[in-house]
């Protein structure tokens, strides 16, 4: 154990040494070459560059998001300036939740407004490159993850301003009463995984339509953020009398018009708000959003969303034995604050078990190390070396979660025991598809949970470990919320609120219903399901399942719903959770070409973004005839409380007694674990 341990620690300062002594590449410059795959890593911004060439900075950004009911539908506009005094070419990335459905975008520069198209990736790629070439200005929006964007812009002349509308929809559902509506602001670094199976893994991404040269990207160094100024507004309208109305990550002004509508904004848009995700957290008045049945039609197909709120939380009087695995990440990315509120929390999770359960803990970032061989009885001994083994942890080095999680999965399974991984991170790494693929290959023995920390987690693997284990995920952004957010989970899983669930449609004629398979429900949150339905607006929708061994029977005359008009928000949700099941979450045992032609189909016809198809807009003007632009990248801002160790670089200089003196103190520093933990 302590030879792990030691291995693990001079893992971590090598994994520093890596960080001190790679050669910084100067903004604007390409970070890796495409046959150099090891090379993807994100990189500093080096301040001092040429500002006639490289200065195209983000102005502003305004978000306008209007919750009406269940469905929000969101407009973000960012404004760009090239300051300069020569044509550029840019690039920057931008986060969204990866639930949404993006659906529209727009380009405007001075006084000419494009409205871009949807095509297939890779002829949308042509069209931007012909465009650039030929001087035409032009922007590209391609996606990279389900929750991670790419624009590309070119031919931008001096003086330009230059807007880019998105317009995108989401549904906002309750777990326990409370709603949360989260805008991420920043994509945090992201750690591509060297392992041979991961290479297979990048492979297969790459075949599937994504590509990981976005993870080069520059960030600013740590504590810089840009000048821009970052604007959020949300406009609420429940139908039900709100009573609580909260925001942690931002300070927020609030003005009520009536009890059921208020309108949210930041309380001082000149603070830099870009650094952290947006999240707003409302509750209502002893009741739900009604929602039960709603129905959209258009002039070729009907759509429907059905959701529905389960019975109420019951306590049964047995319970089965449970074993859960804890795997923490103790990677660079984690140095300090987040590794903190991760040491509360996991020390909150396993003080809470009972001594008829057992457990294990698993620590990660290149290597891993295990607290036992096999799971322990919840005892106060076992419990407290758990609690020892974390503290001793500082953070550093890389995020290899799939070995981990393989060696979580290795742990001898007693099936006597209901087992269940936990999964800590901030998520992150690059190669979500590979964990999501691990865990569909064992549903059949496991449950997984998630819990992301961070202001800025990477949620589509925070969630995507939850959808793809059927479990729930978890986000926890401040130290002080550990202990709730670690009650709460116990709630969970304390036991299943719903289980054995079919839903069957009699005389109401429903075809093409997603999610095909209701998976049980360990939490009070909303039934949620959207399909197509053809023929008369009649019939019932029965849903049925065992609710502490009694039987759960809720009915829906459709007949008696009002009939189905304009709403184009349930097609977009439908079409998106079509997509999320046949790619984001591992999509295992699917011919790989047939789903790229399924997801293009749906994606073309939606006007919609999927990892097949992309928007394009194109300026018919001829603005650069000379074809002089220059490529640039434009750095992100460090997620808030994200040290400088998850970039690949660094900002300071490279003078030989700086790096010396950075290379003592570092070996003083593992030396001093060393002797710590031989005591």
């Amino acid at each position: 154990m302590k030879k792990i341990k030691k291995r693990k620690v001079l893992c971590t300062a090598l994994s520093l040494l890596a960080l001190l002594v790679c050669p910084v590449t100067a903004y604007g410059e390409e970070a890796n070459t495409p046959d150099d795959k090891s090379s993807f890593a994100p990189y500093f911004f080096i301040e001092g560059a040429d500002p006639e060439v490289d200065h195209f900075p983000l102005k502003e950004t305004d978000v306008t998001a209007t919750i009406n009911g269940v469905i929000a539908e969101i407009f973000v506009t960012q404004t760009y300036a090239n300051e300069g005094s020569n044509p550029i070419n840019a690039r920057y990335l931008f986060p969204a939740s990866n639930n949404v459905s993006i659906h529209g975008m727009k380009m405007q520069i001075g006084d000419q407004i494009i409205t871009a198209k949807i095509q297939e990736r890779e002829e949308a790629k042509k069209t931007f490159e012909t465009a650039k070439s030929e001087g035409k200005s032009t922007s590209l929006l391609e996606q990279q993850r389900p929750n991670v964007f790419s624009m590309d812009v070119a031919n931008i002349m001096p003086g330009d301003k230059v807007d880019i509308e998105l317009h995108y929809t989401e549904l906002i559902t309750s777990t326990d009463g409370t709603y949360e509506f989260v805008f991420p602001t920043v994509v945090g670094p992201r750690f591509a995984s060297s392992n041979e199976e991961g290479q297979e893994t990048d492979d297969k991404t790459k075949a599937e339509g994504q590509s990981d040269q976005w993870l080069s990207s520059p960030y600013l160094e740590e504590g810089k953020t840009p000048p821009g100024k970052y604007n959020i507004t949300v406009n609420l309208s429940t139908g039900v009398p709100i009573t609580s109305l909260t925001c942690k990550s931002h300070s927020i002004h609030v003005e009520k018009d009536g009890e059921d509508k208020a309108s949210v904004t930041l309380s001082n848009p000149e603070e830099y708000a870009g650094n952290r995700d947006f999240i707003l957290n409302y509750q209502l008045t002893g009741q739900e959003v009604h929602c039960g049945l709603m129905l959209d039609s258009d002039e070729q197909e009907n759509y429907f969303l059905l959701m529905v709120q389960p019975p109420e939380r019951y306590t049964p009087d047995q319970l089965p034995p449970r074993e859960y695995i804890f795997i923490l990440d103790v990677s660079g990315s984690m140095y300090g604050y987040p590794l903190d509120t991760a040491k509360e929390l996991i020390r909150d999770l396993v003080s809470g078990l009972k001594e008829s359960d057992r457990f294990n803990v698993l620590l990660f970032s290149n290597a891993s190390v295990q607290m036992s061989p096999k799971s322990v009885p919840a005892t106060t001994e076992n419990i407290q070396k758990a609690i020892k083994l974390i503290e001793e942890e500082s953070g550093g080095g890389g995020t290899e979660l799939a070995p981990a999680l393989k060696n979580a999965l290795s742990i001898p399974l007693d099936k006597d025991f209901s087992r269940s991984i936990i999964t800590i991170t901030d998520g992150y790494i690059s190669g979500e598809k590979e964990i999501f693929e691990i865990i569909g290959k064992n549903l059949s023995t496991t449950n997984f949970f998630s819990f992301g920390i961070g202001d800025s987690v990477n949620r589509y693997l925070i969630d995507g470990i939850a959808k793809a284990g059927e479990g729930e995920a978890f986000v926890v952004t401040d130290s002080k919320d550990a202990s709730d957010t670690a009650n709460r989970f116990r709630t969970y899983i304390q036991a299943p609120l719903l289980t054995d669930i079919q839903i069957t449609y009699d005389g109401f004629d429903a075809y093409e219903i997603e999610p095909p398979v209701i998976p049980t429900l360990f939490a009070k949150r909303p039934i949620v399901l959207f399909g197509k339905w053809r023929g008369e607006q009649t019939g019932t929708i029965r849903i049925t399942g065992k609710a502490g061994g009694e039987d759960y029977v809720k009915e829906i005359d459709v007949s008696g719903i009002q009939s189905a008009q304009s709403n184009p928000a349930i097609r977009y949700l439908w079409a998106r959770k079509k997509v999320e099941r046949l790619t984001d979450y591992g999509n295992q045992g699917t011919d790989s070409e047939l789903t790229k032609r399924m997801v293009t189909s749906i994606g073309l016809k939606y006007s919609m973004m999927t990892p097949y198809t992309s928007f394009v807009a194109v300026a018919e003007t001829v603005r650069n005839p000379q074809g002089d632009s220059t490529d640039v990248a434009q750095p992100s801002a460090l997620p808030l409380h994200v040290t400088s160790l998850s970039v690949g670089g660094y900002t300071t200089g490279s003078e030989p007694g700086i790096l010396l003196l950075a290379l003592g103190g570092l070996m003083v520093w593992s030396m001093g674990i060393f002797r710590k933990r031989k005591r």
